[in-house]
């Protein structure tokens, strides 16, 4: 049984659990009642620039016992599609466990999944979605899987074969979007992202990467959310914020893009 302790706790977000749980909260704005949904995105910057976007899309869905968390492997260590099998994820809110059986059924059945924790150290883009889960569901689990392919065929068939797997459970993609362009050039690239995610497009992802040179880090999850809720039925996501680092800090010159969208069931 595996512990991994947090790589970016008192710099991404609070490093103690009154802090983080006050900041976490004030970004869980009240709305809507709580949804069900088969899927979100969600972005994974620090709080003070993303956890806005963030806490506007986990504050609207209901959040089961179960969750597979799509991370980008930033660093590309480890294998294509790496599980981190059994355990648990330490955060200053308390321990998250491993869906030890769920674990089990990606590795078996999800195409070139593999029992790896390597692609999952020292990577933020999983772990500052726990405390969020944590203040939603406690004694929530997860499934924490890292994402580093280019190959989108391989991410649809990961995907897909994802939608077969039994079970309640909520699939959490992350992603940031356009990185380091002025305000206006990044709202442009944006657009087109979140175009194609709101089609549940995978293609259109690789094309607005490819072709239109929007440098979101994870297209990777993106495209695999997108297999996975089009295998589920679904025909389309909602777009709940849009925001960039910009809105915060001033600077408009270089900014991050950061989207938040709920993927519903029965649509």
């Amino acid at each position: 049984m595996s512990l991994r302790t947090p790589a970016v706790a008192g710099s991404f977000y609070p490093g103690n659990a009154v802090d983080l749980r006050r900041q976490v909260e004030a970004a869980l704005v009240p709305g809507p009642s709580a949804e069900e949904a088969l899927a979100v995105v969600v972005p994974h910057a620090g709080y003070l620039y993303s956890g806005a976007v963030a806490g506007a899309v986990y504050a609207r869905v209901r959040v089961p016992e179960d969750v597979v968390l799509l991370c980008f492997n930033h660093r590309g260590r480890g294998a294509d599609v790496a599980v981190w099998p059994d355990g648990a994820w330490r955060t200053p809110m308390g321990d998250v466990p491993v869906a030890d059986a769920l674990a089990r059924a990606v590795l078996e059945r999800c195409p070139g999944a593999t029992a790896d924790e390597a692609g999952h150290l020292d990577e933020h883009s999983g772990e500052v979605q726990l405390p969020f889960l944590l203040a939603r569901r406690p004694g929530v689990r997860v499934v924490p899987v890292a994402l580093s392919t280019g190959d989108f065929d391989a991410l649809r068939a990961f995907g897909t074969a994802l939608a077969a797997l039994p079970g309640d459970f909520l699939v959490v993609a992350s992603t940031d979007l356009n990185h380091y362009e002025d305000q206006a050039t990044t709202l442009r690239k944006d657009a087109e992202v979140i175009r194609a995610l709101e089609r549940l497009d995978a293609d259109g992802i690789r094309e607005a990467v490819t072709r239109k040179g929007v440098s979101m880090c994870g297209y990777a999850p993106a495209a695999a959310v997108c297999a996975y809720a089009r295998a589920k039925g679904a025909a389309r996501a909602v777009t709940v914020k849009h925001a960039t680092s910009g809105d915060v800090s001033g600077d408009f010159d270089r900014v991050v893009g950061y989207v938040g969208m709920i993927v519903p069931c029965g649509n």
